[in-house]
């Protein structure tokens, strides 16, 4: 189990960071030495000049000073309204599920098509980035594929345990962005059938292991995953955790053989979405700008389009351009609110720009919005 601090739970990673570097009884220039940053840099943070916005210096961070990436973002919050208290309660539901019992071969049978139906309409909750919907539904839908991969006849069983999978996946993801990495772990690893696993379970840790500030084992896991299938997906990830380590050409080719593979309009909005994550994490905040104008955000769903957004707001706020941040930042919580208020980098950069001195009406409605995350 990891170590706790519970004296700024929710708060900036600053905070947290300068906690922990006293706890651990470091001067702040020998955190900048270990973790390869700036010293100046490190001074931000803990004053509250900086905000966190590279998971690749998050994780440097926490590797210099023996600890989780969940002990400097603070996750899982607590909870800030009657929504963000139900999506936290799902964690317990889900972890009662994955200490059960196996629906017993005698329960009565459950038809393929309704199941596909609620599936369906999960993952377009997930898309969406409706968190509150989301968690409501994923309990009822992990118990009713449990079942029926127990029953369906052996015609029926392939769809069943692909249904199934899908199901874990969602739960998974959605249990990784509340901080819960460790239930999502086991929820992907229920999910694996027989020796094979399943391309979406891989791709789900690949994304687990880049939260968990591990780009190097998302790499060895992206390569795995690439023998099970081709596709878009695994090299848009896979470009992204090599930014994280600071390989931009081999993320750079990555994301160009992503769009090589990409089919339709969604896909390749995706990908010029991900080149302005990538050249945010390299800390190109101009060329971040300019993908995240370009990317077709009409083609995105709700989840994708916040997250463009938000580092949209950060490269902004890069530039000094705080007005824009804010107003990017207002943007992204009216998409999906529940996703900007429990992402970490969202979360920091809305606390940062909300202690600003300036009094305008976009930097007034970004206090609003940290009133109603939880952080002032």
């Amino acid at each position: 189990m990891r170590e706790r601090d519970e004296t700024a739970d929710g708060g900036p990673v600053g905070a947290r960071l300068a906690a922990w570097r006293l706890r651990r009884g470091l001067a702040r220039d020998d955190l900048a030495s270990r973790a390869g940053l700036e010293f100046d840099y490190v001074v931000g943070l803990e004053t509250g000049r900086e905000w966190m916005d590279r998971r690749g210096r998050l994780a440097a961070l926490a590797t210099a000073l023996r600890i989780d990436v969940a002990d400097l973002t603070g996750q899982p919050y607590p909870p800030c309204g009657e929504e963000h208290a139900a999506v936290r309660a799902v964690a317990f539901h889900l972890r009662r599920r994955l200490l059960g019992p196996y629906p017993s071969d005698t329960a009565p049978g459950l038809l393929l098509e309704t199941l596909a139906e609620r599936t369906l309409a999960v993952a377009q909750d997930a898309a969406a980035g409706d968190e509150h919907s989301l968690a409501l539904a994923l309990p009822e839908l992990i118990e009713m594929a449990d079942r029926a991969v127990a029953t369906v006849p052996a015609s029926g069983r392939e769809e069943a345990v692909r249904l199934r999978v899908q199901g874990h996946v969602l739960g998974a993801g959605l249990l990784r962005r509340l901080g819960y990495k460790d239930l999502a772990w086991m929820l992907l690893h229920r999910a694996r059938s027989g020796a094979r696993q399943p391309l979406p379970v891989l791709v789900e840790e690949v994304r687990l292991l880049i939260d968990l500030g591990l780009p190097e084992y998302a790499l060895v896991r992206a390569e795995r995953a690439a023998d099970v299938g081709a596709g878009w997906e695994l090299p848009v990830l896979a470009g992204f955790a090599r930014a994280m380590v600071g390989h931009r050409q081999q993320a750079d080719r990555l994301l160009a053989t992503a769009a090589q593979r990409a089919a339709g309009a969604r896909e390749l909005a995706v990908v010029v979405a991900a080149r302005a994550a990538v050249a945010a994490e390299h800390g190109d905040a101009g060329e971040a700008i300019e993908h995240a104008r370009a990317a077709d955000q009409a083609a995105l769903g709700g989840a994708q389009r916040s997250r463009l957004l938000t580092v949209a707001a950060a490269a902004e706020a890069r530039q000094c351009h705080v007005d824009r941040a804010a107003a990017l930042l207002v943007e992204a919580d009216a998409v999906a609110p529940l996703r900007l208020r429990l992402d970490p980098f969202a979360r920091d950069l809305v606390a940062a720009l909300a202690a600003r001195t300036l009094d305008t009406v976009q930097v007034s409605a970004v206090r609003n919005l940290a009133e109603r995350a939880g952080l002032r």
